[in-house]
């Protein structure tokens, strides 16, 4: 009841010798102070991953076991975490209370929104170890690393193909049944990814809004910006394994590797 009504009173008294920060609570100051020390006394007896707060090392252990207690009352889907059901459910409130002091841009997640500040100040935190690319959030390095190591844990379970990421999994499932579930509003012409609808829908509104900055000729679709500044640079990516003969566009390199076959 002491500790709960800390809520009410804002009351920090347990403060960090080290960098200040107050806590309401005893135990999180504990934990807090880890961070200065790098002690990490929770291990997963699973795979060793060490932790230096118990809740983490029991979110983690839900990685290997697969458990998931916490479910959406509305739409039934359920997470290993409490405070990802909690981000979740704000898709259906529509709430969003992290507020970018920038440019105002609002969030569901807190994380998202610091994810975001950096784009603003340009902050990469994250670095592969592989290759130094850096990135601004952990879950993309993540994703990134994987081009490295070839791992692939998404796996259909129609047809066993595999897949690098989670999104790529959901929109090669729609394959299988049929589903367009993203329909343009002007033609009705419906696709299985969003991000294909909204490249569509600037057939229609003209919009071209990627813009080459060294002569500013602009595009509707990414791929052709890409392909465009190459002409620039002189860049071909694409070499044939044959003759080494190099190509700043795929499709060229196909041609090409017809006349040895």
């Amino acid at each position: 009841m002491v500790r709960h009504n800390r809520t009410h009173s804002g009351e920090r008294p347990y403060v960090c010798d080290v960098c200040n920060k107050a806590f309401s609570e005893k135990s999180k100051l504990i934990e807090h102070k880890r961070t200065h020390t790098g002690e990490r006394p929770y291990v997963c007896v699973v795979c060793n991953k060490a932790f230096s707060a118990k809740g983490n090392m029991i979110q983690h252990k839900r990685t290997h076991s697969g458990d998931r207690p916490y479910v959406c009352d509305v739409c039934n889907e359920a997470f290993s975490e409490k405070s990802k059901l909690i981000e979740h459910k704000r898709k259906h409130t529509g709430e969003r209370r992290y507020v970018c002091d920038v440019c105002n841009k609002a969030f569901s997640a807190k994380g998202n929104m610091i994810q975001h500040k950096r784009t603003h100040i340009g902050e990469r935190p994250y670095v592969c170890d592989v290759c130094n690319k850096a990135y601004s959030d952990r879950s993309t390095l993540i994703k990134h690393k994987r081009t490295h190591s070839g791992e692939r844990p998404y796996v259909c379970d129609v047809c066993n193909k595999a897949y690098s990421l989670k999104i790529t999994l959901i929109q090669h499932k729609l394959t299988h049944t049929g589903e367009r579930p993203f329909v343009c509003d002007v033609c009705n012409k419906a696709y299985t990814q969003n991000s294909t609808l909204m490249q569509h829908k600037r057939t229609h509104s003209g919009e071209r809004p990627y813009v080459c900055d060294v002569c500013n000729k602009a595009f509707t679709f990414r791929g052709n910006l890409i392909r465009h500044i190459r002409a620039h640079t002189g860049e071909c990516p694409y070499v044939c394994d044959v003759c080494n003969e190099a190509y700043s566009e795929k499709s060229s390199l196909i041609q090409h590797k017809r006349i040895h076959t």
